[in-house]
């Protein structure tokens, strides 16, 4: 179980630099979900973007947060922060938290990026693993997740299907290259209308929870902001769906196709 929220995480969360010029997101950004288990609400989400400072300088500070609620947290308590401290001028992690609670299970966990020393690699230094030595412009997989809005989508918005894009993060201590593969344009259904979305498969490993390489579904509106509008999960106890419900402070009108 615990193995299945850091896969999830993993997923939600993933995100040439323009320098200090986000344009499919900016700070003020919030978003809500939903999170189902098959028909019943067992959890809810937000992720948001706010501005702070990191040794003295300006950073943006995104921030996930993902809960139990009703039935779901009397049977298995989960409550999950994870935090990413980005240098807005080359859009990379310069700190990371990862704080969980999954029933009696904790873990905290606080990484440091240096992307500056090198120019062959990152120094990450972990307060639980210490210092680590990885490939050059690393992300964690919040700042990926940015990444992954503000310049791979605007640029690859013409994939063909089944493209594939890797982006390689730092992740639960170690390295997780994020894969996903592009499989078209669909309309989703959500509490807020019908959105015209991408759709991409992020490429899991078969075995303990999934049965193939495409149980997992994401879905990215189809507009400048390529906000993260469903995702979902099929395992082999049923299927969660995760699900935008509200947002505030998008750079453009949700849905609003202004290519």
């Amino acid at each position: 179980m615990r193995r299945f929220y850091c896969i999830i995480a993993a997923l939600i969360i993933f995100s040439s630099f323009a320098k200090g010029q986000a344009v499919s997101y900016k700070v003020g950004e919030k978003v809500t979900y939903t999170i189902q288990y098959e028909f019943i609400t067992a959890g809810s989400g937000t992720l948001e973007l706010k501005s702070d400072t990191f040794n003295g300088k300006e950073v943006w500070h995104s921030k996930l947060a993902a809960r139990t609620i009703g039935m779901a947290e009397v049977i298995f308590k989960v409550l999950d922060i994870y935090e990413s401290f980005i240098d807005p001028d080359t859009e990379l992690p310069v700190k990371s938290i990862r704080n969980i609670h999954e029933g009696r299970y904790r873990r905290y966990n606080v990484v440091l990026f240096d992307h500056k020393s090198r120019t062959d690699s990152s120094i990450l230094t972990s307060d639980l693993t210490g210092k680590h030595i990885a490939p050059p412009r690393i992300h964690d997989v919040l700042s990926c997740f940015y990444y992954f809005r503000n310049h791979i989508l605007p640029v690859d918005s013409n994939l063909k299907e089944g493209e594939l894009t890797t982006i390689m993060t730092w992740f639960c201590d170690e390295l997780y290259p994020i894969r996903l593969r592009y499989k078209g344009i669909e309309e989703v259904k959500t509490r807020l209308g019908k959105i015209k979305c991408y759709k991409f498969n992020p490429v899991t490993e078969t075995g303990r929870l999934f049965k193939t390489e495409e149980d997992v579904s994401f879905w990215f509106s189809a507009d400048k902001n390529f906000l993260p509008v469903k995702i979902r999960f099929d395992i082999f106890v049923g299927a969660f769906t995760c699900e935008i419900v509200d947002y505030e402070g998008l750079v453009y009108p949700l849905g609003a196709n202004e290519k």
